[in-house]
């Protein structure tokens, strides 16, 4: 289940990313300052969803979390919709806001590719929340402009970095997607991936003793994994197939930059 973006309040929601908001409550009374913040109910809510994803956020789960009643919440933040927009923003402030380019633009990608997909690996929910409205927020915004600065090194134009930049994200996201799902079904299900796999290939082959003959390319590709010397492992694999998929994205963006004015080697 995805959850869209940006459904909540415009002002609200943009004021509290931006941290024009934090006293929420439009409190101006002098008094005791207050027990909670934006940033410790954002902090409790990144934790209920850790543990259960977004289908076990609510305002309840988060007030129970921080001992409160949910009402308390809503002096510091509008509401549900508001608050994933702030976890979301939040979570992307563990990553860098630049690389260095010292071993070139194609390590400086590779390894933005490798913290984005640790950090949705370590938050797997992030994955639960559609970024085809992005939140708008700047810890967000920093991913990309680290990703920019990466990505204008190659002396490319605007227009095809952008292209490059969407396929980057999609496959990072698209990748652990799989990975983070695959953990959950062997948690859901009790039953281990290969355990899985060892059963349905034994029973395919009964059921479908022609499946060879019937989808010879199918089968090549797999006897590709075998050759390439594929680790043991499910998560293992998986791995190994993200390194090939973005070898194969970065080796396009590299042989588009050669024998172009203003291409800088990757290296």
């Amino acid at each position: 289940m995805s959850i869209i973006a940006g459904q909540g309040d415009a002002a609200r929601s943009l004021a509290l990313l931006w941290g024009e908001a934090e006293a929420g409550s439009g409190r101006t009374a002098p008094g005791p300052k207050p027990a909670l913040s934006v940033a410790a109910v954002v902090a409790a809510a990144v934790e209920v969803a850790d543990e259960g994803g977004v289908t076990a956020l609510s305002m309840r789960a988060v007030a129970d979390r921080l001992g409160r009643s949910s009402m308390a919440l809503y002096t510091y933040v509008p509401g549900k919709a508001e608050l994933v927009d702030l976890m979301y923003d939040r979570a992307h402030a563990e990553l860098p806001g630049a690389y260095s380019l010292e071993d070139g633009w194609r390590a400086a990608a590779t390894a933005w590719a490798a913290d984005l997909r640790v950090l949705y690996l370590r938050h797997p929910w992030l994955l639960q929340v559609s970024y085809a409205r992005p939140v708008l927020g700047p810890c967000e915004q920093r991913v990309m402009e680290a990703l920019a600065g990466v990505l204008f090194a190659t002396g490319l134009p605007a227009y095809t970095l952008r292209a490059a930049a969407a396929s980057l994200f999609d496959l990072v996201r698209g990748g652990a997607r799989t990975r983070a799902e695959a953990r959950l079904a062997a948690a859901a299900t009790g039953v281990a991936d290969t355990e899985w796999w060892a059963e349905r290939a034994a029973r395919l082959g009964e059921v479908a003793p022609d499946f060879a003959e019937r989808f010879p390319l199918s089968v090549r590709l797999s006897a590709g994994e075998a050759e390439g010397g594929a680790p043991a492992s499910w998560e293992e694999r998986m791995d190994a197939t993200h390194a090939a998929g973005l070898a194969l994205l970065l080796d396009g963006l590299e042989a588009a930059t050669e024998g172009r004015p203003g291409g800088v080697s990757p290296r």
